[in-house]
């Protein structure tokens, strides 16, 4: 009866590693590696080079603490705001933002604020999205409802890092453009470039060379992130002093360069400590947590970036998996995983083998980031790492019940030595929890006692097993130590094979085995000979035995239950064998005294035994019991002279 294919290993590693990925998966759109993938992506983000691009055309403009406790008031009066700006147009920005609300009047000096503000259309102010009462702010009522006016707000994760700008919010009625986008475009209105809808596809916008792909929901590691408006992932490529600042003392003195003010984009606003206008981001050319960056110079970089994008300078917006290729991505991993546990053992293996592969995966990532592709790390990591432990675990659970199968077959049958060898070879013997099926040449040994059971019956119970047990031991030890494997006891019988694992069989192999055998009988024979001599000593019976010897092909496997199995070899030569041992046992044939043991072997043992040192007598062609052509039969005998002398334990010989 066949084996389900339900119960390969091949097939359950597949379903362990299908459930891996379901449950990476999973966790995936459940978000709960949401958080640990953001921040992948942010050490991703700051193992890139830092920015060594010429200095953007935009310059910051500061209120800094000292410039508050000089003006001896906050926020800054519409006066002194008025100040700064005829001062700063007279050098000609293309741009000028105001990153201050101006929502309601700072007296004194409105009039001369509004009078700045209708002279010059590049003064761009900023506003917060939303209804008043909903805590939306409104930019100065001079510019309400013209495109002058752009939102400034910042969407933060939780977690509190900046990691998406905006170009676009509506609240159902009104359409509002970002403080960023405002200023980006108003410094591109010399070089002809405005927004517009993209040829692919006509919801998303095109500014310049560049189409800006719209954030969604479920973008890189976000799951279900609010994509309210039009976001992009921010790349700000921060460096060293990429902006130069400004500070509102330095203006109002006189005392700054005009080169850094014609033709640049001008971006006033606080850094002042004591004003709480601060961001983390996920960028800071450091592999340190980055600093806090002040949100003027947050703007600055969300600028610059637009910049970048409409002059096609570098690379494109940072782009994500689509969910197919993600999907497929993650399985890769899982894969891998499944790989690694499949084909690696050992502790230091496996471990080397999963730090090489997460160091792949990390490489990966890395260069997908410095070129702008956002790969996803934590869930292909995951399923790296857990199915790489769950299929070792199985498989060693499964080698622990090959092992258990093994030694229920082999134990005390076979010596270490062959035992751990098996173990070794394990996949070219075992199949589906049994020894797979093999037709070899094997060598097979039958011994028995003469006249046992007449012994057993004049002897107490528990001395006859005693006095057996010793027997065995002995017998079962020499076996051992010839190479030879015992497969089969009944009562005072045993079986034993020469050349079961042998996995090439060649005639130098079979003149081994053969030589093992006989070198074996001749030692069991010697062994039976110092029992006796024990028994005799002891006051116990004597008895002789009898030995059959016989190589030819036989099949080796396992018969038995998935809860029962044994181990035995079954073919002609093995039943030749054992009818050489029971030849004429109940004849008349008397043995001479001092030979305690008739060993008698066939035609195809005798080819492969080859020069020996023993002798051989032809009994001749004889027919055994159940076989139908005779077969030459010869007895061997020892050699001739003294025997060797008893010790106390058996004889510890190695044969051939």
């Amino acid at each position: 009866m066949g084996h389900s294919p339900l119960r390969s290993p091949a097939f359950q590693i597949g379903v362990m590693t299908l459930l891996v990925f379901l449950g990476v998966m999973g966790l995936r759109w459940e978000g709960i590696l949401e958080s640990a993938e953001l921040d992948a992506y942010d050490w991703s983000m700051r193992l890139r080079p830092t920015n060594t691009r010429t200095n953007p055309p935009i310059t910051l403009v500061s209120i800094t603490d000292q410039d508050i406790r000089t003006l001896g008031q906050w926020p800054v009066t519409d006066e002194i705001m008025a100040r700064v700006l005829d001062i700063l147009t007279t050098y000609h920005p293309r741009a000028i933002g105001v990153d201050i609300y101006r929502d309601m009047e700072v007296p004194p000096g409105r009039e001369e604020f509004n009078r700045v503000l209708k002279a010059h259309p590049e003064i761009l102010m900023v506003m917060k999205f939303g209804k008043i009462e909903k805590g939306g702010i409104p930019g100065p009522a001079l510019l309400q409802g013209t495109d002058r006016v752009g939102f400034n707000d910042v969407i933060v994760d939780s977690g509190g890092i900046v990691r998406r700008g905006l170009l676009f919010l509506d609240d159902g009625t009104n359409f509002y453009r970002s403080f960023s986008l405002l200023l980006a475009l108003q410094y591109l209105q010399q070089e002809s470039v405005v927004p517009k809808p993209a040829i692919e596809n006509s919801d998303w916008v095109q500014i310049g060379k560049t189409v800006i792909r719209p954030f969604e929901s479920h973008d890189g590691g976000y799951v279900g992130a609010d994509a309210q408006g039009y976001q992009y992932l921010l790349d700000l490529e921060r460096g060293e002093n990429v902006f130069p600042i400004i500070s509102l003392g330095d203006v109002l003195g006189g005392t700054f360069n005009p080169e850094l003010i014609e033709d640049h984009i001008v971006l006033i606003g606080v850094i002042a400590q004591g004003v709480k206008d601060y961001f983390y981001t996920s960028q800071c050319g450091a592999l340190t947590v980055c600093d806090q960056i002040p949100g003027l110079e947050l703007h600055a970089y969300m600028v610059h970036q637009l910049l970048r994008l409409a002059k096609g300078e570098g690379q494109a917006p940072i782009a994500t998996f689509p969910d197919s290729l993600e999907t497929a991505w993650i399985g890769l991993w899982v894969l891998v995983g499944g790989f690694i546990g499949w084909w690696v053992r050992g502790a230091w293996r496996f471990s080397l083998a999963v730090l090489m592969g997460m160091l792949l995966l990390s490489g990966v990532v890395v260069g997908g980031m410095m070129y702008g592709t956002w790969i996803p790390f934590i869930p292909p990591a995951v399923g790296l790492v857990v199915n790489a432990m769950v299929v070792t675990a199985r498989l060693s659970n499964r080698e622990k019940q090959d092992r258990t199968i093994l030694m229920s077959l082999f134990s005390r049958h076979v010596s270490s030595e062959v035992a751990q060898a098996v173990w070794e070879k394990r996949e070219q013997f075992l199949e589906k929890g049994r020894l797979r099926p093999q037709k070899l040449v094997v060598t097979t040994l039958f011994t028995d006692l003469e006249g046992f059971t007449t012994v057993a019956e004049n002897m107490e119970p528990n001395t006859v097993l005693d006095w057996l047990n010793t027997y065995m031991e002995r017998m079962v030890k020499i076996i051992d130590n010839h190479g030879g494997m015992v497969d089969d006891y009944h009562g005072d019988m045993i079986k034993a094979d020469f050349g079961v694992f042998r996995l090439s069989q060649t005639e130098e192999n079979k003149r081994q085995d053969v030589n093992n055998a006989v070198s074996c009988a001749v030692a069991l024979e010697q062994e039976m000979r110092c029992l006796n001599t024990q028994w005799q000593q002891q006051g116990l019976p004597e008895v002789r035995m009898r030995i059959g010897i016989q190589t030819g092909p036989v099949v080796v496997g396992s018969l038995g239950s998935e809860q029962r199995l044994k181990f035995t070899t079954i073919g002609d030569s093995v039943n030749i064998a054992s009818r050489l041992e029971s030849f004429q046992k109940d004849s008349l044939e008397t043995w001479p005294k001092d030979e305690v043991c008739r060993i008698l072997i066939g035609e195809t043992t005798k080819h492969y035994l080859g020069d020996h040192p023993w002798r051989l007598k032809e009994v001749g062609m004889i027919t055994l019991r159940g076989k139908s052509n005779g077969i030459s039969v010869y007895r061997l005998f020892t050699k001739t002279g003294s025997p060797e002398p008893c010790s106390v334990t058996s004889i510890e010989q190695t044969g051939g």
